[in-house]
């Protein structure tokens, strides 16, 4: 099987931008203005909880060591995408240097914070042949205000709805060509109704969209779309937080919307693992 094109920067940082970007299958050529994923460059302060995850050991210095993105959840809690913290993205053994950057804008510049991750839990249920349950937890070193924490939309939440307006964050791939961003950025799409991912993705070639575990989201003609570099990164609607982004079949593609791991279903996994309402606990 085919394993779909999760967005996590998998390589090292080597003589350009270029070499870090997981081969796409058919991409989508630029759009006119140049951005496949109709994004548009916006403040940290506008999305306080939306951090980066960093290995300048891995790849290197020049977007402060960036490669996946991440959500403040708690103020010693960050969600991220279980295939960020896989052997692929970081090597073996797991980089010594992991961290979350919060607070910086230009990922070129020295503003925020860089807080060490002291722990690491991927869910035990993340299936990698098809990203279902796409979840990890990181506890940091150093907490975050409460400033810097978005909530979770539980299942039944209207921000699920089809239709629903929603925005994603990061600093990853602009054109689907790698072309990595130095200022975060935020796309506008729609959550949309499960039986368009399911036609989009009836696996295996092609991925397999599991709804109970997945949400759907982008626009039906594409554009706009998360792409390599915002694997973990929020998804969100009505000022909560419903998806990280996960997979998705090139970039911005016509018929191949953004896949999302399903916050409800990360809630409820957390609630059996661990029989709390708190998921930082996890960890």
């Amino acid at each position: 099987m085919r394993r779909p094109f999760v967005r996590a920067l998998a390589r090292p940082l080597v003589l350009s931008a270029a070499a870090m970007a997981i081969p796409l299958v058919s991409a989508a050529p630029a759009a006119a203005d140049g951005v496949v994923v109709g994004g548009f460059p916006v403040d940290v302060s506008i999305s306080p909880w939306t951090v980066a995850l960093s290995s300048r050991d891995r790849f290197g210095g020049m977007r402060s060591g960036q490669f996946c993105g991440g959500v403040a959840v708690g103020p010693s809690t960050v969600l991220t995408a279980a295939h960020c913290m896989s052997e692929e993205v970081l090597g073996s053994p797991r980089v010594a240097d992991l961290k979350v950057v919060t607070g910086r804008t230009d990922l070129s510049s020295n503003a925020g914070r860089e807080i060490p991750v002291g722990e690491v839990w991927v869910n035990p249920a993340y299936d990698s042949s098809i990203n279902s349950g796409d979840f990890a937890v990181l506890r940091l070193t150093e907490a975050l205000p409460r400033s810097s924490v978005i909530s979770m939309a539980a299942a039944g939440d209207p921000a699920y709805t089809p239709g629903t307006e929603a925005t994603v964050y990061g600093w990853g791939d602009t054109t689907g060509h790698g072309s990595y961003a130095h200022r975060l950025r935020a796309a506008p799409v729609h959550v949309l109704a499960d039986r368009l991912c399911e036609a989009a993705y009836p696996g295996p070639d092609n991925g397999t969209y599991a709804a109970e575990t997945m949400v759907c989201a982008g626009e039906v003609g594409g554009r706009r779309d998360s792409c390599q570099g915002d694997s973990g990164g929020p998804l969100v609607a009505q000022g909560r937080l419903i998806g990280l982004v996960s997979w998705g079949s090139g970039c911005g593609r016509p018929g191949s919307p953004g896949v999302y791991t399903r916050v409800s279903d990360l809630l409820r996994a957390l609630r059996w693992e661990t029989g709390s309402r708190e998921p930082h606990r996890a960890a």
